[in-house]
């Protein structure tokens, strides 16, 4: 939980357009979903998706939330260190997204 509001703190603060030396591509043609039981931390996944440019559905049934997501159009997230733009690129992994590094 605290990595993801890490992230989205991150995301919040670092414009997506500013000049880096780190570059992190990222697409997720297919839709994907992720089961959430908490809301709190579907709100923030959500959010950081979005952020990221995807499109988002949400859909609460039974005791949890899912939360959908794709971005079938290439995106680039630019990161002041390459340290950060590992950690994005890990993350976007975990949600299923194909990513792109360079330097």
């Amino acid at each position: 939980m605290f990595r993801l509001v890490l992230l989205a703190s991150v995301l919040a603060l670092s414009p997506l357009t500013a000049t880096a030396a780190e570059i992190v591509r990222y697409r997720c043609v297919e839709w994907k979903a992720k089961h959430i039981h908490e809301k709190k931390k579907a709100d923030t996944i959500a959010e950081t998706l979005k952020k990221l440019k995807c499109e988002v559905k949400r859909h609460a049934h039974g005791d949890h939330e899912d939360v959908q997501y794709r971005c079938p159009k290439w995106q680039a997230l630019n990161l002041k260190t390459h340290d950060e733009a590992h950690k994005w690129e890990k993350w976007l992994k975990e949600y299923g997204f194909q990513t792109e590094h360079k330097h």
